[in-house]
């Protein structure tokens, strides 16, 4: 088996009372009953076919499962975002995602918001379930002014007539995620796209997911729950970071779990997670090597 011809669906569960997509990698293998699991977390104002790439390599070893965050992709929209778009709310989400699927425990890689997920429930709700953690250009403290950045863009998304248009503006923002293939900027974008009423398309997510930076300011200042960590962590810091700082990614490395710090060269928040040599340090990682 190669990860061209790896087993996918897309399948949908009802969480805390909230209907959540997610897609379910290796699912059908002959083994996959007894396989371990991955839980594979992406972004901010992103959706979890982000993890496509990686999700189709590490399937070949692991069940792995891509969610969509509430407010995202093909996930329902909260009704309540003051209060639902919080990480406290995303921990019950992932609890209730792993129950319903009959994860005892698993491994958890996380990109920024995804992370930060996985590092509140692995000192929180999921202690033990969790047992390695990949952190992917995130930490227990955010750089101000890269949080300023994010909201400006992600808080009031822009609309354009083609979908052309939008992936011309998604290779801008995300520029930092480095080396995309063109076939991977066309799925990054045909799977975060929504169209509005007047015909135009728009980034595939709730705008108001950004009321978590309003009513949840403390929400990414986790180092309580960082230092009370002991399982092994592994930090992916993307070299021109603005997001995750090199004293706090050094911090990382000699408070609490003691991460292995490792820097993506060629891009800054968050690295794509698209190419063999990031393939091989999380699937290293994961095996204990």
């Amino acid at each position: 088996m190669n990860a061209t011809n790896v087993a996918r669906i897309s399948r949908y569960l009802t969480c805390e009372g909230r209907e959540l997509h997610f897609m379910e990698w290796g699912a059908g293998e002959s083994n996959s009953a007894t396989r371990e699991t991955v839980i594979a977390w992406h972004g901010l104002a992103r959706t979890g076919r982000d993890m496509d790439a990686i999700a189709a390599h590490l399937a070949q070893r692991y069940r792995v499962i891509c969610p969509d965050t509430l407010g995202r992709g093909l996930s329902q929209w909260s009704p309540d975002p003051a209060r639902e778009y919080c990480l406290a709310f995303y921990e019950r989400l992932a609890v209730s995602l792993l129950d319903q699927l009959g994860v005892r425990d698993c491994h958890w890689l996380g990109t920024s918001m995804g992370g930060a997920i996985g590092l509140k429930a692995a000192a929180g709700a999921l202690r033990g379930r969790i047992r390695r953690l990949v952190l992917n250009d995130i930490g227990p403290e955010l750089a101000e002014a890269a949080v300023n950045r994010i909201r400006s863009y992600a808080g009031s998304p822009p609309a354009f007539a083609t979908v052309s248009e939008l992936e011309a503006y998604f290779r801008t923002v995300y520029k930092p995620y480095g080396w995309l293939s063109d076939a991977q900027w066309r799925l990054l974008t045909e799977s975060s796209t929504r169209r509005l009423p007047d015909g135009r398309v728009t980034p595939h997510y709730d705008p108001a997911m950004v009321q978590q930076f309003i009513q949840h300011p403390t929400d990414y200042s986790q180092w309580p729950a960082w230092d009370s960590l002991t399982l092994p962590v592994l930090c992916l810091r993307g070299e021109t970071s603005d997001l995750l700082l090199p004293e706090v990614a050094e911090a990382m490395r000699v408070r609490g779990p003691r991460a292995v710090v490792v820097t993506i060269p060629g891009c800054g928040h968050a690295p794509a997670l698209n190419t063999p040599e990031h393939f091989a340090l999380v699937e290293r990682f994961f095996a204990g090597s």
